[in-house]
């Protein structure tokens, strides 16, 4: 997302000028006039952290907004890679770690307070850990709570009561929590509202998908939690799920979703937009239409010359 800037001199307040007014009415496509404004919003992101809070798209979507968008002329950069930032962060030293809790009553209430959550001392390495995420990703220290807690949710779930997050599954979360821009107290408590709707959504698909009830496993979740996201009712997946079996002889997470994915991009969801696509041939290609065209008259002159 970061490649793209908008041509606009940097100023406090921004007006729609009429000649860009009509450029982006031309493009006669909602989600550039979208991400134009988020642009709009996010000047100051050069990372693109902010842009992608405001306007968490999967990547089908968020490329053809930009592809509409650079076509105006209003933008100028690089198609962005969608490929995820690397998890590096520098290593900090057990003096860094003591210097910190020492001058930073925040973090060191952080620390406290992360100690009571997972019920044990934090070691040398989680201290690091936990220092990465405050002070390499910039996560606020009400966030991170809210993070921790949403890991012992998961893991609860996931394994039963007594059962505790490692710092590194933490630590994981952390870095997906900075990609989706959820650096803020407000953001992130939007985004564990959205989650939870797709949980429920997510317990709908197990069951299509003849899984069960058990909880689904961190891979299976993560597509689980883009079909949600994406808008597919269960339906469909049982649709998608349906064809997988006929095609491979068993479920295949990457041929589904590959299936869904493809309907997403068409703009089908629902079961009867899936059945109307099938039904819908393309159009002949005009050589092939010529052609067509030709043999009609052929046909016609041929019948007309029997009659004689």
């Amino acid at each position: 997302m970061s490649g793209l800037s908008i041509q606009l001199p940097e100023e406090e307040n921004i007006v729609l000028s009429a000649p860009v007014v009509r450029r982006l009415i031309a493009a006669d496509n909602g989600d550039a006039v979208l991400l134009y404004l988020a642009l709009l919003q996010c000047r100051d992101d050069p990372e693109g952290q902010k842009l992608r809070a405001l306007l968490p798209w999967p990547a089908g979507r968020l490329e053809q907004a930009e592809a509409a968008l650079l076509a105006t002329g209003l933008v100028s950069g690089h198609r962005p890679s969608l490929q995820e930032p690397a998890d590096t962060r520098p290593e900090y030293t057990r003096e860094d770690v003591a210097a910190q809790l020492e001058r930073d009553q925040r973090f060191a209430q952080l620390t406290e307070n992360v100690e009571q959550l997972l019920g044990k001392k934090l070691s040398t390495p989680d201290l690091d850990i936990l220092l990465g995420l405050y002070d390499y990703l910039g996560l606020p220290c009400e966030v991170i709570y809210l993070l921790v807690n949403h890991c012992i949710e998961r893991i609860t779930a996931r394994y039963g009561p007594g059962r505790r997050p490692t710092m590194r599954q933490i630590e994981k979360d952390g870095y997906r929590w900075a990609r989706l821009g959820l650096l803020d107290l407000e953001s992130a408590n939007r985004y564990l509202m959205q989650y939870a709707g797709r949980k429920s959504q997510m317990g709908q698909y197990m069951r299509v998908l003849q899984l069960g009830d058990r909880a689904p496993s961190p891979s299976e979740e993560r597509y689980l939690l883009g079909w949600a996201e994406m808008g597919f009712p269960p339906e469909t997946v049982e649709l998608a799920y349906d064809r997988t079996i006929l095609k491979c002889r068993e479920l295949r997470w990457n041929y589904l979703n590959k299936i869904l994915k493809n309907w997403y991009e068409k703009g089908l969801r629902t079961p009867e937009e899936v059945a109307a696509g099938d039904r819908r041939r393309p159009s002949l290609p005009r050589k092939e239409e010529r052609a067509a065209g030709s043999n009609v008259e052929r046909m016609k002159k041929y019948l007309e010359d029997s009659r004689r």
